[in-house]
């Protein structure tokens, strides 16, 4: 699945996943390849993708990589997935 991370003032990551895990209103919840449509509310939390991973030396430094995960904090959010591809709107 593609995954795309986007703030108000750029885009942080975006490329080819196995998964990702986000922090919902009600809680963590992880999506994989192909899932069903979804737009969801985020909390603060740590957005962790799964996969193998090439940051942007620009950015690379906003992430954080931990048992086999690459991790991002955001405050909140909104996230999309359709047609094979999320989107996370992050604050």
């Amino acid at each position: 699945m593609i995954l795309e991370i986007v703030t108000p003032e750029m885009v942080l990551f975006s490329g080819q996943v196995d998964s990702v895990s986000v922090p919902g209103v009600n809680g963590q919840f992880q999506m994989l390849d192909n899932h069903a449509p979804v737009v969801s509310l985020l909390t603060k939390g740590s957005v962790k993708i799964f996969g193998n991973v090439q940051l942007d030396e620009a950015t690379a430094s906003l992430f954080k990589k931990a048992d086999g995960t690459t991790n991002f904090e955001i405050k909140g959010g909104v996230i999309e997935m359709t047609g094979n591809k999320a989107i996370v709107l992050a604050d």
